[in-house]
């Protein structure tokens, strides 16, 4: 008995489908009225350019493929400004068990594009995935400078200086000062209780017993070596927060809106359009944009059990409080 071969409407006239790997690049462009034609290509920029204008000459309107690691940015890059361009979880493009090869997973991709089956990935303009670079980058700069302050309370116990049992904050004005001091060589507890101010003068004696301890040539090294090294971190911070700051003044009404909301301050609105934008219109509603921004935890039932399952909009509300993502590309 022989197979019963189905076939799918063809909605896209013509468009090719991308199987996209570290250095190189399958094509196959599919069409009605158009014969089936395979090509690979490297993935150094001036091969993208010939696939871009290969693509062109064949009169593709629409191109698909995975989003695989960050192997597809730059061929998203190089076609975003001449097709219609759908990034798609590799998880709804499973092709069917079998001898597979990338030609074969190419053409896949681009039997379901012709036929409209393919849902696209939410992908920011250019602008904004600029921002979200700087905003992501921002986060781990500041999770370098609390990894070396940490590093610089370990080596001030290991030192036996009590600061942090006195003062509040071990990086406050005054408590900086003494550090300083005790780095450039002040052993002189007294005179190092001095350089403190404000409502720490009432504690100088206590100051004295916290600073009386073992700090030995070695410890001053590291204080010093982590000092310079916050120092240029807090420098890249600035830097980067100007290029924010200009990168996101194009969308300064929309950060205003964002701030009238309780709670959500000016580097937690910018982190907002950094991730999803200005443009609602991609979400067909709320409930869209919340599942995709990971704000609705998910619902693991089977056989009438609900399992447990990792509260994402905790994450969301940590990052946030550091200024960082709300969801991923």
């Amino acid at each position: 008995m022989e197979k019963q071969k189905i076939e799918f409407e063809q909605i896209v006239e013509c468009g090719c489908g991308l199987d996209v790997h570290k250095e190189t690049v399958v094509a196959t462009i599919r069409g009605k009225d158009k014969r089936e034609q395979a090509r690979s290509f490297s993935t150094f920029t001036s091969s993208l350019t010939e696939l871009r204008d290969w693509l062109k000459k064949e009169g593709v309107t629409h191109v698909a493929m995975e989003s695989t690691g960050i192997y597809w940015k730059p061929v998203f890059n190089i076609l975003e400004e001449d097709f219609q361009l759908l990034l798609v979880n590799a998880r709804h493009i499973k092709n069917v068990p079998g001898h597979k090869t990338d030609k074969s997973d190419s053409a896949w991709i681009a039997q379901l594009l012709l036929s409209g089956l393919l849902k696209k990935s939410f992908v920011p303009p250019r602008d904004i995935r600029e921002l979200r670079d700087l905003f992501r980058y921002k986060k781990k700069l500041v999770g370098q400078t609390s990894s070396e302050r940490n590093r610089l309370q370990k080596i001030l116990e290991d030192a036996n200086i009590k600061l942090s049992s006195v003062v509040s904050d071990v990086f406050g004005v005054s408590a900086t000062k003494m550090l300083d001091a005790m780095i450039d060589g002040e052993t002189n507890v007294k005179k190092l209780a001095k350089l403190c101010h404000g409502r720490l003068s009432g504690k100088k004696q206590q100051i004295k017993e916290a600073l009386n301890g073992h700090l030995t040539e070695h410890h001053k090294f590291m204080l010093n070596i982590i000092r310079k090294n916050i120092h240029g971190i807090e420098s890249v911070i600035e830097e980067v927060e100007r290029k924010i700051e200009q990168q996101s003044a194009v969308h300064k009404i929309h950060i205003e809106q964002l701030q009238s909301i309780t709670g959500v301050g000016k580097a937690t609105a910018t982190g907002i359009i950094a991730e999803i934008g200005a443009d609602m219109s991609i979400f067909p509603n709320e409930h869209h944009l919340a599942s995709w921004a990971g704000m609705s935890p998910g619902n693991n039932e089977s056989a009438g059990k609900k399992k447990r399952t990792n509260h994402a909009w905790k994450q969301i509300l940590e990052n946030n409080a550091g200024g960082s993502r709300l969801g991923s590309q």
